[in-house]
């Protein structure tokens, strides 16, 4: 069983967001903008890499796909941080369409493999439960006479948090969802010619049979000034923690408050406009 996770790091392909540019170099600037991209690893570094690094079960690979044209200190700052996260493995794709450039980096990394593989996607602002991987696969194991007949499946875990982090600490509320692209992970027999990426995450149960766990909060999805949701995607209510969600988020998701005050005490410069 191959188990591999995908992240989209300012990659400048064609679709995948809301935003939209009239040529290659307008995205490139946009997403390539100092202050955007402080915001993004700023993110990165607080929740999705502590999340990826601590995961129980450490047998799966992260890929982190960004463009060939990244400036050069922005690159070797990715390279820095990911090092010591075995899992972690960057790749630079060319500007294909959006889909297209995913799919074929989960394919390349397959590799023909005659092994199903268990595959999710995370942004690059999000993160998941430590557990993730570990609970993802124990409840494969426990649907095998299901799959006979159903060898694509979905497994969603749709209890988290919404989250906006600052210098002062973080906001936070909990909520049930329904399959974000974050806390869900999708099974592919082997020789699949389709991945994750052949699907909106949101219509997967259309598709696929589907197993929910609505217990245990898998994800921390950030919101922030950059955010390419929508506006029907944006939380209210989100309130300063308690101590209880304090040792909670450093338990479930190895996110620790004193560490985002720490990344971000420093003021960020207004967001770019390109």
């Amino acid at each position: 069983m191959r188990v591999i996770g995908i992240c989209r790091f300012s990659y400048p392909g064609h679709g995948g967001f809301r935003r939209m540019h009239d040529t290659l170099e307008d995205r490139e600037a946009y997403l390539y903008d100092d202050a955007r991209l402080e915001l993004r690893f700023r993110h990165f570094e607080a929740l999705t890499l502590p999340s990826i690094s601590a995961q129980t079960n450490p047998d799966f690979t992260f890929l982190i796909v960004t463009g060939e044209r990244m400036p050069k200190k922005w690159m070797d700052r990715l390279r820095d941080i990911t090092a010591l996260v075995p899992q972690a493995k960057i790749v630079t794709s060319p500007p294909l369409k959006h889909r297209l450039a995913m799919q074929l980096a989960i394919q390349n990394e397959l590799d023909d493999s005659e092994e199903s593989s268990l595959q999710f996607r995370l942004d690059d602002d999000d993160a998941v439960g430590v557990d993730f991987v570990a609970q993802s696969l124990f409840a494969l194991r426990r649907t095998g006479r299901f799959r006979r007949e159903s060898p694509r499946m979905v497994f969603e875990f749709n209890s988290g948090y919404s989250v906006a982090l600052s210098g002062q600490g973080m906001l936070v509320r909990a909520e049930k969802t329904g399959f974000l692209s974050c806390g869900l992970a999708v099974l592919f027999p082997p020789g699949d010619g389709k991945t994750i990426m052949n699907f909106g995450h949101h219509k997967l149960h259309h598709s696929m049979p589907a197993i929910i766990q609505p217990k245990v909060p898998m994800y921390l999805r950030s919101k922030h000034g950059d955010n390419d949701s929508g506006k029907k995607f944006e939380p209210t209510g989100l309130v300063e923690m308690t101590d209880a969600q304090r040792a909670l988020f450093i338990e479930r998701f190895n996110v620790d408050e004193t560490r985002v005050k720490s990344i971000f005490n420093a003021p960020l410069a207004p967001l770019g406009t390109a």
